[in-house]
C-alpha cells in the first residue's frame, strides 16, 4: 500500500464525486436513478487520510458513505472507457462524510450540497493499491464496519456507471488531471457516526478468495 506522496504525483487539484452510484442506495434516501451520473466536487480541503476521521457535531448527523476511491495517474480529457481505464494509478477506499439535515435543507432550497460534503475532513482516503498488488480492471469489494457490525457492503458490479465508463463521462464535462480522485458512489447501509466509534474499511477482488486490505479509523470531534 502507499501514500499519494509515494506514487510521484500531484496533490489532487479536485475531487469528484459520484452520487446515486448504486440503485439500493438511490432508493434507501428515497431518491430516483439518475439518467446521467450525478456529479459534485470535494476540495482537497477536505482531504484526511486514515486512520484520522473527523465529523463535526455542532450541525446534526454525520452520515457515513464509504466508496471505491480512484486514484488518476494521466491526463483525461473527452476520453474513451478504453483509455480512461489506463489512467487509473491506484485504487483505494474512501469515507464521504455527509451532514444529512444539512444536505436536506440545502436540497430544499435547491442550493448546491457543498456546506454538507465538502467541509474540511469531508473526504477520508485510505492508502492506495496499485497494480503491483492488484488487478486495477477487475471487480472489487468494499465496506465498512463500525464498532465491529458491518455497516455497508459494496461490489464494483452493481455500480450503474462502471469505473471506465464513468471516468469517461466526467472527462467529457472537465478534464482530470493527475493527482486527482474520483469517488465512485456508495452502497446502500448509509448511517450516522458518532465521536468514538471505531471503524474499519476494506477492499479486496470480488472473485478472490484472498485476504481483503484492511484499514482502521477512529472518529473524532472535529471543527463545526
Amino acid at each position: 500500500m502507499y501514500q499519494a506522496d509515494q506514487l510521484a504525483l500531484p496533490q489532487p487539484s479536485k475531487i469528484v464525486c459520484v452520487g446515486r452510484n448504486y440503485a439500493a442506495h438511490a432508493a434507501e434516501l428515497g431518491n430516483e436513478v439518475p439518467a446521467a451520473p450525478l456529479l459534485f466536487m470535494k476540495p482537497p480541503s477536505s482531504i484526511t487520510y486514515l486512520p484520522k476521521v473527523m465529523i463535526p457535531t455542532q450541525q446534526g448527523e454525520c452520515q457515513h458513505e464509504v466508496e471505491l476511491a480512484v486514484l488518476i495517474g494521466q491526463p483525461l480529457t473527452a476520453a474513451t472507457p478504453a483509455s480512461a481505464q489506463t489512467a487509473i494509478a491506484a485504487v483505494g477506499v474512501a469515507l464521504d462524510l455527509t451532514l444529512r439535515e444539512v444536505q436536506s435543507q440545502l436540497k430544499a432550497q435547491g442550493q448546491p450540497w457543498e456546506r454538507a460534503k465538502a467541509f474540511d475532513g469531508a473526504c477520508v482516503l485510505s492508502s492506495w493499491l496499485t497494480s503491483a498488488e492488484l488487478a486495477l480492471d477487475q471487480p472489487l469489494q468494499f465496506g465498512l464496519e463500525v464498532n465491529g457490525q458491518p455497516r455497508q457492503q459494496g461490489d464494483s458490479r452493481l455500480m450503474i456507471f462502471p469505473i471506465a465508463e464513468l471516468l469517461a463521462e466526467v472527462s467529457q464535462s472537465f478534464s482530470l488531471v493527475p493527482g486527482d480522485v474520483v469517488l465512485t458512489g456508495t452502497p446502500a447501509g448509509v448511517a450516522g457516526l458518532a465521536v468514538g466509534d471505531e471503524l474499519q474499511l476494506w477492499l479486496q477482488p470480488a472473485d478472490s478468495g484472498s485476504s481483503a486490505w484492511q484499514w482502521q479509523g477512529q472518529v473524532a470531534a472535529g471543527r463545526g
